[in-house]
């Protein structure tokens, strides 16, 4: 058997946890393993759920049989299943396969052998379950990655594009009286979307913007590529200030500074350390302003000095 593993990417990390029945279909999901390696850190203990029984076939079967064994027995793959200090030894090997936005130690790898996809979720807890191998039909799986990173269309119900977002990443919802909910989106395809959860709610891209409009509700994104807050400088006063993600306008502060191009060189100071990118701040000052469905609120709209880019040309052959 022909098998290869590397770290997850980030778009894959998602697919490594409960979805709805919907999700499972588009991407060919089989089931998935949940397993730990016990009190002593050496035993294996492994329960299968399945996700979409018609596609569990003998052949499936048998090659998942030989990707479990291979990750515990065969040494050409680090021992990755084979106990917990292993496991640790493996993943703490690969940096990049640590699941940066998890507040616990989980590190992720995909194994590929052809007609199948694992995707393994790793967790060195002692007293929790170890590990989560999710599988996937192949090519199904990888087409629909493709195209879940044309991203999410949010419109008006004259199917005008008023924004995108990645798939995973959430919007605010903000009804007439002020109350705001939160939803986190995944992408199902070119034309229908769902906000997260093992119960979902499946919208029409169509739909959800007419509904919107009824109710008089205003939607806005979240795109996790900003911070939740960062430094900016008032372009008329020269005042450092803060700009909170969602949230129009600004927030003041008590640094005194002796004119703007020491408020500047403070803020970028700042923003650097809480890793903040000069694109990042430039949107986040463009959103609060602006509004935060405007291209300027994008990360991607600015170069690395935090200058506008010019956009590429998106081709308007989505479907409706």
């Amino acid at each position: 058997m022909d098998m290869t593993i590397r770290p997850l990417r980030a778009e894959e990390r998602k697919y490594t946890f409960a979805q709805s029945q919907q999700l499972n279909a588009q991407t060919g999901a089989i089931g998935h393993i949940r397993g730990d390696f016990g009190s002593t850190g050496t035993d294996f203990h492994a329960t299968w759920f399945d996700a979409n029984e018609a596609l569990k076939s003998d052949a499936f079967k048998a090659e998942l049989d030989d990707v479990i064994n291979a990750l515990r027995f065969n040494e050409s793959y680090g021992g990755l299943l084979k106990s917990r200090s292993a496991m640790l030894r493996y993943c703490t090997a690969y940096p990049d396969s640590i699941f940066e936005e998890r507040y616990s130690a989980e590190y992720g790898f995909r194994i590929d052998t052809g007609s199948f996809v694992y995707l393994l979720r790793c967790d060195l807890s002692n007293g929790d379950y170890n590990f989560y191998c999710w599988c996937y039909q192949n090519p199904t799986f990888d087409r629909h990655l493709q195209n879940a990173r044309k991203g999410i269309r949010f419109i008006t119900p004259s199917y005008k594009e008023i924004f995108r977002i990645p798939d995973g990443d959430s919007i605010y919802i903000i009804r007439p009286d002020g109350a705001k909910s939160d939803k986190r989106c995944r992408y199902i395809d070119d034309c229908h979307f769902e906000f997260s959860g093992i119960w979902n709610d499946l919208f029409h891209i169509g739909q959800f913007a007419e509904m919107m409009e009824r109710s008089g509700s205003t939607v806005i994104p979240l795109r996790s590529s900003l911070p939740e807050q960062c430094y900016g400088v008032l372009a008329e006063t020269g005042e450092i200030v803060i700009y909170k993600k969602g949230e129009t306008g600004y927030y003041k502060t008590n640094i005194f500074t002796t004119g703007k191009e020491e408020s500047l060189e403070i803020a970028e100071e700042h923003n650097a350390l809480a890793g903040i990118s000069k694109a990042q701040a430039a949107a986040m000052q463009i959103g609060s302003m602006c509004g935060w469905h405007t291209p300027g609120a994008d990360p991607a709209y600015y170069d690395a000095n935090g200058q506008p880019i010019k956009p590429k040309h998106r081709a308007r052959d989505d479907a409706r």
